[in-house]
């Protein structure tokens, strides 16, 4: 039977505040009163013990993620007509971080943990292409090993869209650590997040790195000296400074995620309810947890009833948005993109989510009738 009636958002950030409250507003408390507030030491030292949680030897901060992927792109030479292979089912930010340097998007179906089909990137490779664009969505680990098989063979750059898998590993490393940049976004809501916008461009090579740090800040390395025509993006002292602070509990808040991941698909029964798998050989960081059901709009409006909020990550693939009809990418030529679009629902899941909510949500579930 069912108990009370609870009331369940699909992310609550302040819960993930209260976890360390004291030491977020200690810090920020000490920026403040540093009277230092860009391109300071706080940023300095994110960016060093960033890229060491990595593995990596450099981590450039700057103002989203979106920039980030702008400017990856960017600095690898990719501009107008040049193709760049991604999935069809990502976040539309990931094709403006392709299309803003003129480049093109040449999409890939997903595959069924939600990332890149391997299989459908070769037969998309031309003369143009020069570059893959992987999205590890989710916080689940793209197939690496193989994709970078792949970009050998032809010659092509890689860059890894970490913006939902902060700290998700693919066969014992790191995502990010695998292609030649990696773009993460530290947005509040992500599992690494900050109290505002934010982002970073991570690699380990030296020329990518002194290039990024000149391009974020006007295009010049030292006052009045640009070497280039850049932009401003910087990562600014106060969120790196609170990013400190929560780097030093991400593997903790990420198994806090993987608990409540586990018992959703240890009890979750719903025969109509299709739950995400996790690739064998990779650990997800369960950014969302996305089900995938026939009756997604009936789902969605039951759990409502019940108090529970949930999300569609994402209703219109960025090939159907009005922002990129000139593609000339048509309803149809995409069927599982699209198919995962018409499916997909994320139920709640963040850090200082109760055992009571997990619970309820579960029970509300399975209690569902499609």
């Amino acid at each position: 039977m069912m108990g009370t009636k609870m009331k369940v958002e699909c992310n609550r950030l302040d819960r993930g505040f209260n976890l360390y409250k004291e030491e977020f507003e200690e810090k920020a408390l000490q920026v403040l009163e540093s009277g230092w507030y860009v391109l300071g030491k706080e940023l300095e030292s994110f960016e060093k013990e960033f890229a060491e949680y990595l593995g990596m030897d450099y981590c450039v901060g700057v103002a989203s993620g979106l920039d980030a992927l702008k400017i990856a792109v960017r600095l690898l030479g990719i501009g107008v007509g040049d193709e760049v292979i991604v999935q069809g089912n990502t976040y539309i930010a990931t094709v403006m971080g392709i299309t803003e340097s003129g480049a093109i998007p040449v999409f890939v179906e997903p595959d069924k943990f939600f990332n890149i089909d391997v299989k459908g990137i070769e037969e998309k490779i031309t003369i143009k292409t020069k570059a893959i664009m992987v999205v590890h969505l989710y916080g689940q680990a793209a197939n690496m090993p193989a994709i970078m098989k792949i970009a050998q063979e032809h010659h092509l750059k890689v860059i890894e869209d970490c913006a939902q898998a902060h700290g998700a590993e693919c066969f014992g490393k790191k995502v990010g650590t695998f292609g030649d940049i990696a773009c993460f976004s530290f947005y509040p809501t992500k599992n690494l997040g900050a109290f505002g916008d934010g982002g970073a461009i991570v690699t380990n090579d030296g020329e990518i790195n002194k290039q990024a740090r000149v391009y974020r800040n006007y295009g010049s390395d030292r006052k009045y000296h640009n070497q280039m025509i850049g932009v401003n993006s910087r990562l600014d002292e106060l969120q790196a400074g609170l990013l400190r602070v929560k780097l030093k509990y991400l593997d903790e808040l990420n198994n806090e995620r993987r608990k409540i991941a586990a018992r959703y698909l240890a009890n979750i029964s719903n025969k109509s309810v299709l739950l995400p798998m996790e690739r064998e050989g990779c650990a997800s960081v369960w950014h969302q947890f996305v089900v995938r059901t026939c009756g997604r709009e009936n789902l969605l409006h039951y759990l409502e009833s019940k108090g529970i909020h949930s999300m569609i990550h994402y209703p219109i693939p960025p090939h159907l948005s009005e922002a990129y009809q000139f593609l000339g990418v048509r309803d149809g030529q995409l069927p599982i993109t699209e198919s995962y679009a018409e499916e997909i629902l994320s139920l709640p899941i963040y850090n200082g989510m109760t055992l009571a909510e997990t619970d309820y949500v579960i029970e509300s579930i399975n209690n569902f009738r499609a």
